[in-house]
Order: structure tokens, then sequence, then C-alpha cells
């Protein structure tokens, strides 16, 4: 199998590049790069995060590129925003129109997209903090790290982040498991504050446009080349892991993930939470990478890739528990979750604090 050639992602910010600390989306920062390949194989999901690389400007319609260098994919469309629905609670159950017989795995994301719903969260973003819960699973050298992640982003890059970690496991054959999530709520917990050092993913506000968000993910020039469907896959799971998106962007990122070449529908499945989503996944360049998306608000709730060589086994795992605003830095968004899901007033474990920034 060729090396995919070797390309940085992430923005910069000025001339400084992006910093973005933890593991969040850079679990899956290897589009080529696992064992084998042009690899990050050294780093931790830490590094990979605190160096993002430049941002691309690309003239080229991503659309075009994919149809003439990819024959099953389809042309990433222009900006079609969904319709609003008043600010209502989207539904605890699938979309059905998503899962009718019949419909190719582009055309579910697609119908998923035109009715993406709002979330209590999308009427706060005018509030100084983005939150982000997630609990990561990804793989060092010969283990995998376990974690659980608070962040709290101020635009001006400043932060805080606490961090629970659960013992690395040595084979990398794990599957990630409830008795993992116990394991966080049961470890000492660190926190981290960061001054100017935590940016999103992209830089904002985002192209209206799904097709110039697909270029600024990856390069059209790489379409041909065999770890294209992971590259733009990674790229979604890092843009919607890596900021908060509202409404419109969800879909956008929709219409980019149904144009990645080959993607596949899992059909109606529950992610490691419990929660109910729809599974689709891409099988490319050795790895296969299954992602579970919430029909009726188009959040992606969990993504995790396997490889088959040369070192078969985990490569990275992300379950997306909370996303919103505040107005400080010390609270999550009501109602706080523990790690494990329950509800949490305060908490007694040791915790260590580090500065940083």
């Amino acid at each position: 199998m060729a090396a995919a050639p070797h390309r940085p992602t992430g923005p910069t910010h000025g001339n400084r590049l992006s910093q973005q600390p933890s593991a969040l989306v850079g679990c899956l920062n290897g589009a080529a790069a696992h064992e084998g390949h042009t690899s990050h194989s050294k780093e931790t999901p830490h590094d990979m995060l605190r160096s993002t690389a430049p941002a691309r400007h690309i003239a080229t319609a991503l659309g075009s590129v994919l149809l003439a260098g990819c024959h099953a994919a389809p042309a990433v469309p222009t900006n079609t925003p969904p319709p609003t629905l008043g600010g209502q609670q989207p539904a605890a159950t699938p979309a059905t129109a998503a899962t009718a017989p019949g419909l190719t795995p582009p055309q579910r994301l697609a119908t998923i997209a035109a009715t993406v719903a709002p979330v209590p969260a999308d009427s706060t973003t005018d509030l100084p903090y983005e939150y982000l819960h997630i609990q990561t699973w990804a793989r060092t050298s010969g283990a995998i790290r376990r974690e659980d992640l608070q962040r709290w982003r101020h635009p001006n890059g400043s932060g805080r982040e606490v961090s629970r970690r659960a013992p690395d496991v040595r084979s990398l054959d794990h599957h990630p498991s409830p008795n993992d999530r116990t394991l966080f709520a049961q470890a000492a917990s660190t926190t981290t504050r960061y001054q100017d050092i935590l940016h999103p993913y992209l830089p904002t506000p985002l192209p209206t446009d799904p097709a110039t968000v697909a270029e600024l993910l990856v390069s059209p020039e790489l379409a041909t080349e065999p770890a294209f469907p992971r590259m733009l896959t990674r790229g979604v799971v890092n843009l919607a892991a890596g900021q908060y998106l509202d409404q419109h962007e969800r879909a956008n990122a929709l219409h980019v993930l149904a144009a990645v070449p080959g993607i596949e529908y899992r059909g109606q499945t529950n992610d490691l939470a419990g929660r109910t989503g729809l599974g689709f996944r891409v099988v490319a360049d050795g790895s296969t990478t299954t992602l579970v998306i919430d029909p009726a608000t188009g959040g992606l709730l969990a993504v995790q890739e396997r490889i088959t060589a040369p070192r078969p086994g985990l490569f990275s795992s992300v379950l997306i528990l909370h996303r919103g605003h505040t107005d400080t830095d010390s609270a999550p968004p009501e109602p706080a979750q523990t790690p494990s899901g329950s509800s949490r007033h305060h908490d007694s474990r040791p915790t260590t604090i580090h500065q940083r920034g």
C-alpha cells in the first residue's frame, strides 16, 4: 500500500501555529499516519493538538476534483440552510426520513442535513466561553491512552481544562467499554490553565458554503490519494470536535461528510454512552472509521478508528459528551455531568493545577 503524503492539518492564527491542547480532535490526526505510513505514532493526542498546522488557500472547487479523481464521490453542494424550527428541543429518536430504504449513504446524510434541528446551545453563542466534554482513547507507542477531558475556551485563546486519566492499556486490540468510563469517574483530576493558545480548529466565522469548508479541511489536490477518504473524514471529525458548530454549520459538516468517497451506511446504533444515532463507516488506507451521528441535531456523537496493519487494533475513539457555552470557566453548562454521566455539584477528589501559556 502506497504511503499517503504527509499533509499538515489545522489553521494558523497570524504567523503563529494554532495551538490545541489535550486529546480532543487530534486522536484522528494520523490521516495516513499509523505505523508503516507517514506517522505521528510518537505523538500523544496532546502533542497533535498543540501543533496543528497551516491553513490551506485553495482556489479549485472541491466538488469538481472529487468527481474527476474519485468517481463515487458526490460534489459538495453549495450552502442550503436547514429550516429553523423555532428553538424546539430535537427529538430523541432518529429521523425516519434518513432511515428510509433505498437511499444511498450520501443521500441519507443530505437528508439529515436538510432537517437539522437547533439545540439550546445554539442560542448561547454570545456567552464568552465555549465548553467541551469528551472522552478519548488514542494509540501511543504500544499502548492506548484513555482520558476524560472538560475544556472551557475563550475567544482570546485563554481557558481551562480539567482532565482525568485512566491507566494506559497495553493491548492495542482494546475495545472501549463502560468500565473505562467508570475508571474516568474514579480518577483524580488535573486542572490546567492556558493563556493565548486555545484556538478553534478552523478560524471563525466558518465559510457558509460546504465546498469551501471541505477545501479548508483537505486539499483537493490529494483527491486521488488512497488515504483521501480517511483524510476528509478525519477533517470533519476534527472540525466537529475542535469547535462549536451551530445549526447551519452542523448541516454543512454533514454535506462535507456526504462527499467522502465510499462512505457506507451502517444503520441505527448506540454509542458507548448509550445514545442512539445513525452509523456511517469509511474504509480506506488500511483504516476503518465508524461514526455515530445524531439524526435530529446533526451532531457527531462518537467516532472510532481501527487499523489493519502493520500493528492492527484500535487507533482512536472519541465520545463527544457535551458542547455548549458558559459565562465563566468554573462550571459546565447545566446540567453538570460526571464522566460517567450522572449529575455532580462538587468534586472532592485530588486535583493537580498547572499554568500554561
